[in-house]
């Protein structure tokens, strides 16, 4: 009778380490440690968007690594046009909000469902070039899953089917 007690009592103090490792382990993928991204570098600096720091939550189409790296939308359309149609384009992508419009320069934030976590999102249209340079970069966190790349991809394609 004693084994017996002793035996459901180790497979039960096994099955408590063993949720609290899955538990912590999780929360440690879910809730990473908040590294806040610098706003001041957001924008357009002598032609070029920022680069995409260490983290594995960035994509850029400038001058980004193998492991940033993202092509830019080519467009066949007037410029201001291209530019009026991303903008359509970016008022349906889900938790999105424009904040700065301007002739060569678009800047959104982009929220999680869940979360609410913010990634910011940027649109170059560089002069004399019939591209749209983009970056997406999470604030929070190392990874990002995929999300930023994701979503300019899906991006890319509504211009795309948009025929611009």
């Amino acid at each position: 009778m004693f084994r017996l007690l002793s035996t459901a009592c180790t497979q039960r103090r096994l099955w408590n380490v063993a949720c609290v490792i899955f538990f912590s382990v999780s929360s440690i993928l879910l809730f990473p440690v908040a590294t806040w991204a610098n706003s001041s570098g957001l924008g357009v600096h002598l032609g070029h968007l920022s680069a995409c720091p260490m983290t594995d939550n960035c994509v850029v189409s400038q001058d980004g690594d193998a492991k940033h790296a993202i092509d830019p939308i080519a467009y066949h359309v007037d410029r201001d046009t291209a530019r009026k149609t991303l903008l359509k384009v970016l008022t349906v992508v889900p938790r999105t909000e424009i904040l700065e419009d301007k002739e060569n320069y678009i800047y959104a934030i982009s929220k999680s469902r869940i979360f609410k976590f913010v990634d910011d999102v940027e649109f170059y249209f560089p002069p004399n070039e019939s591209v749209i340079h983009m970056r997406s970069a999470s604030r929070v966190g190392e990874s990002d899953l995929g999300v930023n790349r994701r979503r300019l991809e899906q991006i890319r394609l509504a211009l795309r089917d948009l025929n611009v």
